[in-house]
C-alpha cells in the first residue's frame, strides 16, 4: 500500500456556547426482571449511541441523527436533553473527572465539550483535513486521543490549552476507528479499512501497526483484558480476535453466527469476559466470549424494538457490573453480567 504523507500541521479554533436545548422526559423501563433490560429513547429516530456512564451513575450518551447530547438516569428513569449546533452529528461522549462531557462531532470536524450544571457548550475546530472525529479516550495524564476514520488521522488533545495534535496514518485510507488505552496510557486502535491493529508512541507520537493474518480482516471495534492483550472484532470476517502486543502473536475464533455475524459493539468486563454484539443478524445478539475456556458462554437476543437494528457500542460499567449500549431502533439497553463466581 502507498504510504500517506509527512505529518501535517494543526490548527484550532474554538467556538463560544451553542444552542441549548433541555428536556426531561421520563420513560417506561423494559424487562426489569431478566438480566436485559431497555429504556425508549424519547428522542424520535435519533439513533442514540455510544454511552458512557458517569461516576454518579447517569448514562450519558448522543444523538448522532438527532443532533444532541443526552443523559438518562436510571434511578429516576428521567431524560434530559441538550441540543447542539447544526450538522454536529455527534459520534461519542465521555465524561472527565471534573464531570466535563465530551463529545465528537463526526459531522462538522469538531470537539465540544458541556458543562452540564451551567449548560454551557464550547466548541474546538479541528484542521481542515479532519472533519470526522470519531471515537475518544482519556489518557488519564490530562489528555485525550480521538481517532477520525475517513480522515484517516488519530489525534491528541491537551485538555489544559486545548491544543491539538494530529497523527495521519501510515497506510492509505486505513480509517483508524475504535480506540483503547493499555495500562501507560499507550493508544490501540482498529484499522477498519484494512487488515491492521495500530498504535502510537505518545513520547514520539509514531505509529506502529500489526497485519491481522486475513487479508480481508476488517476490524472495527477493539477491547483490552488485564493481561495487557488487545481484543478485536472482525467485521468482514466474522471473527474475534486476540493481540498480544508483546509478541505480534494473533489468535482468532469465528462467531456463531459466522461471516453473516458482522460483530461490531464490544466490551470486556472485570473478568476480563469479552461481549461483543453480532449485528448481521435480526435481532441482534449479544456474545459472551470467555478466553480462558476459548468458548462462547452466552448468546441471546437483543430485543425491545421493531425493524433492523444496529447496536455500535458498548461499556462496562463495574460499579453495576452491567454493560451499556445504544440501539439504532431508539433504545438504550442494559445488561448485568454473570457473576464471576459462575464462570
Amino acid at each position: 500500500m502507498r504510504r500517506a504523507k509527512g505529518e501535517r500541521q494543526s490548527a484550532r479554533v474554538f467556538g463560544g456556547a451553542l444552542l441549548l436545548g433541555l428536556c426531561t422526559i421520563a420513560a417506561p423501563a423494559y424487562a426489569q426482571d431478566k438480566p436485559m433490560s431497555e429504556w425508549k429513547v424519547p428522542y424520535e429516530k435519533s439513533r442514540p449511541r455510544d454511552p458512557y456512564v458517569a461516576p454518579d451513575g447517569r448514562v450519558w450518551f448522543v444523538g448522532q441523527v438527532g443532533n444532541y447530547v443526552a443523559v438518562f438516569d436510571p434511578k429516576s428513569n428521567e431524560f434530559k436533553k441538550y441540543d447542539l449546533e447544526s450538522k454536529a452529528a455527534p459520534h461519542s461522549n465521555i465524561v472527565a473527572p471534573d464531570g466535563t462531557i465530551w463529545y465528537s462531532g463526526n459531522g462538522n470536524g469538531s470537539l465540544g465539550h458541556l458543562n452540564p450544571k451551567t449548560g454551557e457548550i464550547k466548541i474546538i475546530r479541528l484542521p481542515e483535513n479532519v472533519k470526522d472525529p470519531h471515537t475518544m479516550v482519556f489518557d488519564g495524564k490530562g489528555g485525550m486521543w480521538f481517532t477520525a476514520q475517513n480522515s484517516n488521522v488519530v489525534g491528541y488533545v491537551t485538555l489544559a490549552t486545548e491544543q491539538v495534535k494530529i497523527i495521519p496514518m501510515p497506510i492509505e485510507r486505513a480509517r483508524p476507528y475504535g480506540i483503547v488505552l493499555d495500562n501507560t496510557g499507550r493508544p490501540y486502535f482498529d484499522l477498519f479499512g484494512t487488515n491492521a491493529i495500530g498504535t502510537i508512541d505518545p513520547a514520539t507520537m509514531s505509529v506502529k501497526t500489526f497485519t491481522l493474518p486475513n487479508p480481508r480482516s476488517l476490524p472495527r471495534r477493539i477491547a483490552r483484558t488485564s493481561d495487557g492483550a488487545i481484543w478485536y472484532v472482525d467485521y468482514a470476517g466474522g471473527a474475534l480476535g486476540r493481540l498480544d502486543v508483546k509478541t505480534g502473536k494473533i489468535e482468532e475464533w469465528p462467531n456463531p453466527d459466522g461471516l453473516k455475524s458482522l460483530p461490531y459493539a464490544m466490551a470486556a468486563d472485570d473478568a476480563d469476559r469479552i461481549w461483543y454484539v453480532e449485528t448481521g443478524v435480526q435481532p441482534n445478539r449479544l456474545i459472551g466470549f470467555d478466553p480462558k475456556t476459548k468458548h462462547v458462554f452466552h448468546n441471546s437476543a437483543i430485543e425491545g424494538g421493531t425493524g433492523p437494528n444496529t447496536v455500535r457500542h458498548m461499556v462496562f460499567d463495574p460499579k453495576t457490573r452491567t454493560l451499556w449500549f445504544g440501539s439504532d431502533y431508539n433504545f438504550l439497553g442494559q445488561f448485568r453480567v454473570p457473576p464471576k463466581s459462575a464462570m
